[in-house]
């Protein structure tokens, strides 16, 4: 599927229908100028994108901050991925979040934290921080205070930070993005939105190469 057609299907998968439609129009409109440059004017989710516009395969994954596998796909196995794919310009990494709030209270306000934390240009930054101590967090029955503490270790602004959680506009893209997840297939964390297939569960580094091996010669043919 080329890489228009799958910005469409995940922008109405995770932005509500009025946005989707314009982010969609933008996204065309965009495309020629762009000529496959590097754009954020346009992506909703660039902020927690890694690696070149112009990469042959983009990966979508969809992840629960409080989840475990999640944690141990992050700090394991993804640092991997990112140097052989991600860095090598071969791969476009994209976080989408699903926080599975039935079973992890804290994944919310986790999601909502980082949504803000790519306002400030910090996703990444925040997104390892809420894995390397989400032992710490998660059992929490209050983690907000935890969370400004993880805003400093980033080095972003408190007052900001805090003027958008309490946004109705940061829930509503957290819940629109869990919505699209499920819709894609998702059904638990952390799972893989990868060029129209979906891959689950925090598989080891040597799955993800196979897969992504694989349509990286497929792009080639």
């Amino acid at each position: 599927m080329a890489r228009g057609a799958v910005l469409s299907v995940l922008l109405a998968l995770v932005l509500p229908a009025p946005a989707a439609a314009q982010a969609k129009r933008d996204t065309a409109a965009a495309s020629g100028a762009a000529s496959g440059a590097d754009s954020t004017a346009t992506d909703p989710l660039a902020g927690r994108t890694r690696g070149s516009a112009r990469a042959p395969v983009t990966v979508y994954e969809m992840s629960d901050f409080q989840c475990p596998y999640c944690r141990r796909f992050a700090l394991e196995t993804f640092p991997a991925l990112d140097a052989a794919y991600v860095a090598t310009g071969k791969v476009r990494w994209v976080f989408i979040n699903f926080p599975l709030t039935s079973i992890h209270p804290n994944a919310l306000a986790a999601a909502e934290v980082a949504v803000c934390a790519a306002q400030q240009d910090a996703f990444w930054r925040v997104h390892d921080l809420l894995y390397k101590y989400q032992e710490v967090w998660a059992p929490l029955k209050e983690p907000a205070a935890f969370f400004l503490t993880l805003a400093d270790s980033a080095k972003i602004s408190r007052p900001a930070l805090l003027a958008c959680v309490r946004s109705p506009a940061t829930q509503e893209t957290v819940a629109a993005e869990a919505q699209g997840a499920e819709r894609s297939g998702a059904s638990s964390t952390p799972s893989f939105y990868i060029e129209g297939g979906l891959l689950t569960g925090a598989q080891p580094v040597g799955v993800f190469r196979q897969v992504l091996d694989s349509v990286l010669r497929s792009k080639r043919r």
